[in-house]
């Protein structure tokens, strides 16, 4: 039987961990939108009542982690920052993303790897040797070069909003890196539109000549991570669906769970 001090402080704990829910949602939904949402907008992504929503808002907008706009639309706070700022300091992404990116080795047969953005830059951050007795030249740890060539870089570009990704490209040129790296920058333009109406990108022979390689965001794009598996060309067309599917199903691991382990 539940006693009554029990069902009390059920009922107390229950409104704060929806509450905190809640809160997470909103920021997630903010920092998903390319210029900000408006009150009305968070109510039906989150599905809370606007009236719920604007007194998490206030909550938030108080604590410094959203902020209103010059339009008046909600945006993320500069104490979002020191969030950042802790990500970069605490998260050893190459420890959680290891044992996905070995997964995807084994399953496929193919060097595999996990690309992020650290300190403003696509950086490899896990590779895996795939059991094929030909594979595919590795792409180093930490690497951080040619992100516009590299199935790796143009998905996690294509999942930036256009005027941050103008930006980056803006010091990172589309300089050519084989004669089938995309140099044109509607042609970029094009491709990244491209990448994201079918939920992944590749590279066919842009960063090496006879290598191609495919990626695809991990957790649905709601992780600032990808995989990717690379293989010489003959083999990654012929295999092409089968990896991609493999790639999809292992990129399905929830972000939060992965941070959890």
């Amino acid at each position: 039987m539940t006693s009554r001090g029990d069902a009390d402080e059920g009922a107390a704990a229950r409104p704060r961990v929806q509450s905190a829910a809640r809160t997470v949602a909103i920021l997630l939904a903010v920092a998903r939108s390319d210029r900000g949402l408006t009150t009305k907008e968070i109510s039906e992504q989150v599905g809370v009542g606007r009236q719920t929503v604007y007194h998490l808002l206030h909550t938030l907008t108080e604590t410094g982690m959203l902020a209103r706009g010059g339009d008046g639309r909600i945006i993320l706070g500069l104490n979002v920052g020191s969030l950042v700022a802790g990500f970069d300091r605490q998260l050893s992404p190459s420890e959680r993303l290891a044992p996905l990116v070995r997964r995807l080795a084994q399953e496929t047969d193919e060097t595999s790897y996990a690309a992020g953005w650290h300190l403003g830059e696509i950086t490899v951050h896990a590779v895996s040797r795939g059991s094929n007795p030909v594979q595919a030249a590795e792409t180093p740890l930490g690497f951080t070069g040619l992100a516009h060539a590299r199935a790796s870089g143009k998905m996690l570009l294509a999942m930036m909003p256009a005027d941050e990704r103008a930006r980056y490209l803006a010091s990172h040129p589309l300089d050519p890196v084989t004669a089938r790296t995309i140099v044109d920058a509607g042609a970029f333009e094009k491709e990244m539109e491209l990448v994201r109406e079918r939920g992944y990108a590749t590279d066919r022979e842009e960063l090496a000549e006879g290598v191609c390689c495919a990626a695809v965001p991990l957790d649905g794009g709601r992780s600032p991570y990808v995989l990717a598996v690379s293989a010489p060309k003959s083999r990654f067309e012929e295999n092409f669906d089968r990896n991609l599917a493999i790639l999809r199903k292992i990129a399905e691991v929830s972000f939060i769970e992965l941070l959890k382990s």
